[in-house]
């Protein structure tokens, strides 16, 4: 593929995309080789397509009418493109998970995740991301949301689960989620699991 087809191409991609998605060079991998991939992004950089967050990571601007200017991406989308780019599978923990699933309308300082890769922090505009390695068993066999829920509860602890956050776990689950948490989640320490056929009933 010529280089101004290979541009196209990924503009195309990108244009079809969300605003506010974030990608990695290997998303468009399937169009070209990889030293075309780059030049591509670069040009499509340069004409403000794209925003480069940091090394290898890349942003389709999202512009805030309220803020007259550009808004930072969010760091979860950045968490998971960065989890792509080295294979690594990821679950917010923390105040991380709880601001995900509304349990908590703070903001992290700091956003967390279980990782079964490296140790690692980054940091971009005011956010820093970091990621904390974590045994496999922690991360498989379990579906995104049904891990997410987990870590939420983790975070809570036994005694600091109310009934309102059992009840907001339940508004954002699908019956679809719900089967699989209840399924998923059979062998997780006995009082998570409790808490889990609360969520579900």
């Amino acid at each position: 593929m010529r280089q101004s087809g290979c541009t196209d191409a990924i503009r195309n991609r990108i244009e079809a995309a969300k605003i506010g998605s974030v990608f990695i060079l290997s998303d468009f991998s399937d169009l070209a080789d990889p030293e075309a991939v780059r030049k591509a992004i670069t040009r499509l950089e340069n004409d403000g397509t794209l925003t480069r967050v940091m090394r290898g990571v890349y942003y389709k601007p999202k512009h805030s009418e309220l803020l007259g200017e550009t808004v930072a991406p969010s760091p979860d989308d950045v968490a998971h493109a960065l989890a792509r780019n080295y294979g690594w599978t990821i679950v917010p923990c923390g105040d991380t998970a709880l601001n995900l699933l509304g349990l908590s309308e703070q903001v992290p300082a700091q956003w967390v995740y279980v990782s079964d890769g490296a140790y690692r922090e980054y940091s971009y505009e005011n956010a820093t991301l970091y990621f904390k390695r974590t045994a496999k068993k922690e991360l498989s066999n379990m579906s995104p949301k049904s891990a997410l829920i987990v870590q939420a509860l983790k975070t809570c602890g036994k005694d600091g689960v109310t009934p309102k956050m059992i009840a907001k776990l339940r508004s954002v689950t699908t019956d679809e989620e719900r089967k699989a948490l209840l399924s998923e989640t059979q062998y997780a320490t006995s009082w998570i699991y409790e808490t889990i056929k609360e969520i579900c009933q």
